[in-house]
């Protein structure tokens, strides 16, 4: 069974391309974009497989 890790990202709305390009490359996938606290904010919620947890 795969095994999962999360991780919260505060997104900038003008740098959010180059933000998730950057944590894909590191292998992480996105799950779910939410707004923040305020209207330039966003926070996304991403997951990747543990290594070595079967994936």
């Amino acid at each position: 069974m795969t095994k999962w890790e999360y991780v919260t990202v505060p997104l900038l709305v003008h740098a959010t391309k180059q933000i998730l390009d950057n944590w894909g490359q590191d292998g992480w996938e996105l799950v779910q974009v939410v707004p923040g606290l305020n209207p330039e904010n966003l926070v996304a919620y991403l997951k990747r497989p543990i290594a070595g947890s079967g994936a």
